[in-house]
């Protein structure tokens, strides 16, 4: 058995050995035996849409003695709540903005979130005793901008399918969830998701040091909704340091969500935690629930979600140069706005293969199916990233490698 302390003195000796979730399934998949002596930390990651994403942000607006106290407040049109301080004649302003508000049926928090990061000028409306305050400001100006989530990193999540005829708005699906048993959308980054390596919660708590966007943050505890058959957590981070492609706004049937990036790392202390990382995508469980109702109607595994599919969107804008239509129904609908007729922006492209199935030119050969009561229905979404989240894994692997990232102890959550 090896403690958390040696594992980091032996990171600052540059002797740890470090392997991705990514690295290490390929490992098991191979058949190569591999014991807890032989490695000490496992990278685990997820990237998906987060509905449970906030951010606390201080923003200057007046000078002192000028603005009493705020009422209301937007960022870019955002919604924000003022407060609790009320930071009274400071000229500065707490506000509190949810991932999920949103300025218009495009542009929600996760956008704003982004934009900050990027360090894009913000416009700041603040409404106090009858008088409107309004200024332009970045994050070099921001005194405080951190983010946190109620929850996040799911140990997995739910496929949805539309069991009636007509189309559903759902926050599932980008232009609405078609039925019967026509669509499927999915989440969760299966076997690299970070308590699907962990589920007992034996070496992830409160104080676990992780990366947050690509920033250094914490596991703050358990996130609501949190059930030892479904853990989440909630996590803290400040937004400086963060890089924009691991975030951002996702646009659903029924308006703006958020993305969040998560990667937590894993010590490898004993044998028990290393059985755990072997988990596979063709062990984890994949309920799929009616959209109408909530429930469950069928059961799949994350292998019809990653296995043999391709996890990156290749789309042949070659075809779009011929393409004849006035209205480029993908240019219309991407939900995170990375495609345009000249190409996709990888930065913002979340591999969610809309684009795949809104243009008939292209097919939706990568994005994989699956069976709902001996139905093939095709994976039309997928609200979570696992290139991405590889990405974040190697990220993190660095940093330990470079001695940059030592991991902390924790205080069990349960």
């Amino acid at each position: 058995m090896k403690s958390v302390s040696e594992i980091n003195n032996k990171i600052l000796r540059g002797e740890a050995v470090v392997f991705t979730a990514e690295e290490f399934k390929r490992m098991v998949r191979n058949g190569e035996e591999v014991h807890a002596d032989d490695v000490d930390v496992v990278t685990t990651a997820t990237c998906a849409v987060m509905s449970g994403t906030a951010a606390v942000i201080v923003v200057p607006v007046a000078e002192r003695g000028v603005l009493e106290r705020a009422e209301e407040a937007w960022l870019n049109g955002v919604p924000a709540f003022p407060g609790p301080c009320p930071n009274e004649r400071l000229g500065v302003v707490d506000l509190i903005v949810y991932g999920t508000s949103h300025a218009s049926r495009s542009y929600g928090g996760g956008h704003l979130f982004r934009d900050i990061v990027e360090g894009r000028p913000v416009h700041v409306k603040v409404k106090a005793a009858g008088k409107i305050f309004e200024k332009e400001v970045t994050i070099d100006e921001m005194p405080f901008a951190r983010m946190f989530t109620t929850r996040s990193a799911f140990r997995n999540y739910v496929a949805f399918v539309n069991t009636r005829i007509g189309t559903v708005s759902t926050i599932f699906s980008v232009t609405g969830l078609k039925g019967p048993l026509k669509e499927a959308t999915v989440s969760g980054t299966g076997e690299v998701n970070p308590l699907e390596n962990d589920p007992d919660m034996r070496v992830i708590g409160f104080g676990t040091r992780i990366l947050v966007n690509g920033a250094v943050g914490y596991v703050a505890g358990e996130g609501t909704r949190s059930s030892k058959e479904r853990p989440n957590l909630s996590v803290v981070a400040d937004m400086r340091g963060m890089k924009p492609e691991f975030m951002g706004g996702f646009t659903t049937s029924s308006g703006p969500e958020c993305i969040t990036s998560i990667a937590v790392p894993i010590p490898v202390i004993d044998e028990g935690v290393l059985e755990r990382l072997r988990v596979l995508d063709e062990n984890i469980k994949l309920p799929v629930m009616d959209v109408n109702t909530r429930t469950q109607i069928a059961e799949s595994s994350y292998r019809s979600v990653w296995q043999g599919v391709e996890l990156e969107v290749r789309f042949d804008t070659g075809k779009c140069r011929e393409c004849e239509r006035e209205v480029c129904e993908v240019e219309k609908y991407c939900p995170t706005q990375a495609f345009s007729r000249r190409g996709i922006d990888k930065t913002r492209c979340f591999n969610c293969c809309t684009c795949l199935h809104l243009c008939p030119e292209q097919g939706s050969r990568m994005c994989g199916s699956i069976q709902v009561n001996g139905k093939d229905v095709p994976i039309v979404l997928r609200q979570s990233n696992r290139s991405r989240a590889n990405m974040l894994s190697r990220m993190l692997k660095k940093l330990i490698e470079k001695g940059e990232f030592l991991l902390t102890g924790h205080t069990p959550l349960r």
